[in-house]
């Protein structure tokens, strides 16, 4: 076995160590209820299990980490599966120091699914170690990704907790209108979450089934001075094409529920070769989650939200809110470095120019302006509890998108590290 294969096997194991950590915080705060112990005695020896599980589970992580550098003989942060299994694990070194600084066993049952979903999301991308383009052979990308990954992961578990305390305050038996309405809103925000497992359970089945098709699409464009160029390129779909390419035909589709060919075509105005297929993805994406909704909603009988709701009590909302804010606070700098100064210097070395208004770019100074707002109006505003959770919430959303939506559905410089 190679260093490679090694690293491979390791991370493997880090991610089956972060399951059974989520089990185990999950026995430390819900089974207290129905354990023969002492209630507090009960969650805190299954909370010690479940943190030493998941603290294997990170020095497992930067074995993996460490070791593919190594083997690979490059920084393992120069693509998407690199970049993410990165984020995955700068998301447990934020938890492991905001555990110890608040000691609060239920943020890890919501932070390590997390962590999970992302590792999970790493491994559709190719693993395969790449060489690197020019653009990417610079210590400023080293410095840009891996502090850029570091601030968000800290904007993950302000999210997390953010999330718990909506869970905590909300009254999920108020049937006023506002209530319903609350209860709607954090519904929505779950089923969001269950549509990334559905881009993930959809990747690895279709996978796993070795579905594949094919179609020829034919590409015109017209230079600056108006010569029409007109060429074939031939597009692999690894799911079943709801979308297919614009202006394209089929070469062949393996057969899926009786279907035998795409049942819509994409829009012309889907800019780039591959738009087809990203908004075939995206599509599959809803549609697999919102059956994963379906099937737990038949099950449980209930909102998801509902379901969550009891396990949290006894916990002090305020203590939720100022984990988020910390967390956001240490998080913010750290992305502002890495996310919009070390890249600015690395995008003049690399393309000549600071900034160029590529979709990424864009995102990235949204998400900056968004953290930015909300430190505003938590500092002088004074906005705590459910308007500040909100904030954490919808900031680690558009985190997830300029991370996963932006590759998805817009083409840009940064298309290199992700889905093509």
């Amino acid at each position: 076995m190679n260093l490679l294969d090694f690293s491979s096997s390791i991370f493997i194991v880090a991610f089956f160590l972060y399951c059974f950590a989520f089990i185990f915080y999950c026995i430390a705060v819900s089974g207290k209820k129905w354990s023969n112990r002492d209630p507090k005695e009960h969650e805190a020896r299954w909370s010690k299990i479940a943190f030493i599980t998941s603290t294997s589970g990170l020095i497992a992580h930067i074995i993996f980490f460490i070791t593919r550098w190594i083997g690979g003989g490059q920084a393992p942060v120069s693509n998407m599966y690199e970049f993410i299994t990165f984020l995955g694990m700068a998301i447990m070194v934020a938890y492991t120091i905001i555990h110890f600084m608040y000691r609060k066993p239920l943020l890890g049952m919501f932070a390590l699914p997390l962590t999970i979903i992302i590792v999970a999301y790493a491994s559709v991308f190719p693993q395969e170690v790449q060489p690197l383009i020019p653009a990417l052979q610079s210590i400023w990308l080293k410095i840009h990704v891996t502090m850029a990954a570091t601030g968000e992961a800290f904007f993950a578990v302000g999210f997390a907790a953010g999330l718990m305390y909506l869970l905590r305050v909300v009254d999920f038996s108020d049937t006023s209108k506002k209530g319903r309405k609350a209860q709607r809103w954090v519904e929505f925000t779950l089923i969001s979450i269950l549509v990334i497992c559905g881009f993930i359970v959809a990747s690895f089945g279709f996978k796993g089934a070795g579905y594949i098709a094919q179609f020829e699409q034919e590409n015109v464009s017209v230079s600056s001075l108006g010569e029409v160029t007109t060429s074939v390129s031939t597009v692999e779909y690894t799911m079943p094409p709801i979308f297919k390419p614009y202006n394209s035909t089929a070469q062949y589709v393996k057969p899926f529920l009786g279907m035998n060919d795409a049942l819509l075509e994409t829009p012309s105005w889907f800019d780039g070769v591959n738009a087809g297929r990203k908004l075939n993805t995206v599509v599959w994406s809803i549609i697999v989650g919102l059956l994963l909704y379906a099937v737990i909603r038949i099950i449980i009988r209930k909102p998801l939200g509902a379901l969550i709701n009891p396990m949290l009590d006894g916990i002090d909302p305020d203590d939720l809110d100022e984990i988020s804010y910390r967390a956001i606070a240490i998080g913010f700098p750290i992305f502002t470095l890495g996310g919009l100064i070390f890249a600015m210097i690395w995008a003049e070395i690399a393309w000549g120019r600071f900034w160029a208004w590529d979709p990424k770019e864009v995102w990235a100074l949204i998400t900056w302006l968004f953290y930015s707002s909300y430190l505003h109006f938590r500092l002088s505003r004074g906005w705590h509890g459910k308007p500040s959770a909100w904030l954490a919430v919808i900031g680690f959303v558009i985190v997830l998108f300029t991370l996963v939506g932006v590759n998805l559905l817009i083409s840009g410089m940064h298309s290199y590290a992700g889905v093509n």
